[in-house]
């Protein structure tokens, strides 16, 4: 072989392991962590958010998984509903995966131990689906950006729906995050209903009967309208506890609740007529996204898409969208400023991201429960929209 001959080679060699070493094919990649509870008490929530992220990003991608000549990898991170484990795979996400940005996690309390790491690593979470309002609010840092709905977008939705002259409300809640900050946003925007008994059980209860007796004590009484007002997520809801008590007939005691996944919605049908507001139902929004998204979602799955799969979809087009605007830079600083005040479409239609607390600003809506024998679950029929600017979000954090 000829020293020309062995120069080429060497050449090529060099050539093919700086393709290979990992800079290079970084540079080539767009790498998201998605940090979710693929097992533990939300995980049927979690596995729906991840697959909404992939048709997401398969949908915003025209089916390359490529933005701005880079490929998209995704690596799952299971937090396990345990804030610990979900402070410490974002760590590793970001600082062994070298992730360039990361999207989750399923549970507030998983969340608020989030926030600290994306602000020392400098690095954008984008929040989906935890609601607790400490999330844009007070625990807040500017790599904070949410697409799922908070505490507040939840409760004032509610108030809108439940708010008259002469009820009275007691709330049934889980004991953590989700469910305190829940019933807080939901009384501060009540003007006439009055919260008579705030009621709050461990996340795993499976015996509601003591909670529910206390309910009905602080109800029993009242004049005027009553009703028992659900913020449940996970686990056993306690519906069908609710339903098996007939407390409608017994008391003049109502159920009200938020919307909610499909297989718990089935509890529902027991109580017709039931009204609240909800964050996403296949049936409700009219907007092309969502059209393609309940067509590819019946195609594959043979099942329409259920509540938390809209908001892994709604996520990977905020991050699509984002990175088109910075022609594929994923420094935070770059998206972070592409991002404030980027409205983006969504199975809800359209998003934008508040400036000022980057929390998605989105309509919500007002449903009333009918029982249709062509759905094994309750269905939400659409009173109304309440569209974003209706609501008057609050600015909660300290920027």
């Amino acid at each position: 072989m000829t020293l020309a001959n062995l120069g080429r080679r060497a050449l090529l060699a060099t050539a093919t392991a700086l393709l290979c070493a990992p800079g290079f094919a970084a540079d080539k990649e767009i790498r998201i962590a998605h940090v979710y509870s693929k097992t533990g008490a939300l995980e049927a929530y979690g596995k729906q958010t991840h697959l909404g992220l992939m048709m997401g990003l398969d949908y915003a991608t025209q089916g390359t998984m490529m933005v701005a000549g880079k490929k998209i990898v995704v690596i799952e991170k299971d937090d396990q509903g345990k804030p610990d484990v979900g402070k410490n795979l974002l760590a590793t996400a970001y600082g062994d995966d070298k992730a360039d940005l990361a999207v989750g996690p399923t549970s507030s309390g998983v969340a608020l131990a989030m926030l600290p790491v994306a602000e020392e690593y400098k690095k954008i979470l984008l929040v989906e689906p935890a609601v607790a309002d400490a999330i844009t609010g007070e625990k807040w840092n500017k790599y904070i950006f949410r697409t799922g709905r908070s505490s507040s977008q939840d409760a004032i939705a509610n108030a809108m729906a439940a708010d008259a002259d002469g009820v009275s409300i007691a709330t049934l809640a889980q004991d953590y995050a989700f469910g305190r900050e829940g019933i807080k946003a939901f009384k501060e925007q009540l003007k006439k209903t009055h919260i008579v008994h705030e009621e709050y059980l461990p996340p795993a209860t499976t015996d509601f009967t003591a909670g529910i007796l206390r309910c009905i004590e602080a109800l029993k009484d009242r004049k005027g309208p009553k009703f028992i007002a659900v913020v449940w997520a996970g686990g056993t809801a306690p519906y069908n506890a609710l339903a098996a008590m007939d407390l409608d007939k017994r008391y003049g005691i109502r159920v009200g609740s938020g919307g909610n996944i499909l297989p718990a919605m089935v509890s529902y049908k027991q109580f017709p007529g039931m009204e609240g507001a909800t964050y996403y139902y296949f049936g409700i929004p009219k907007n092309p996204v969502n059209e393609w998204l309940v067509a590819n979602h019946y195609k594959q799955f043979k099942t329409p898409p259920d509540f938390f799969t809209a908001g892994g979809m709604t996520a990977a087009i905020a991050i699509v969208e984002a990175l088109k605007k910075t022609s594929g830079e994923t420094s935070a600083n770059k998206l972070i400023k592409a991002m404030e005040g980027m409205s983006f479409e969504t199975p809800k239609g359209k998003m934008t991201f508040r400036a000022e607390d980057h929390q998605a600003l989105q309509s919500m809506y007002h449903f009333r429960i009918k029982n249709d024998p062509a759905f094994p679950w309750g269905v939400p029929e659409l009173v109304r929209e309440i569209k974003p600017e209706e609501m008057n979000l609050p600015i909660r954090n300290k920027r």
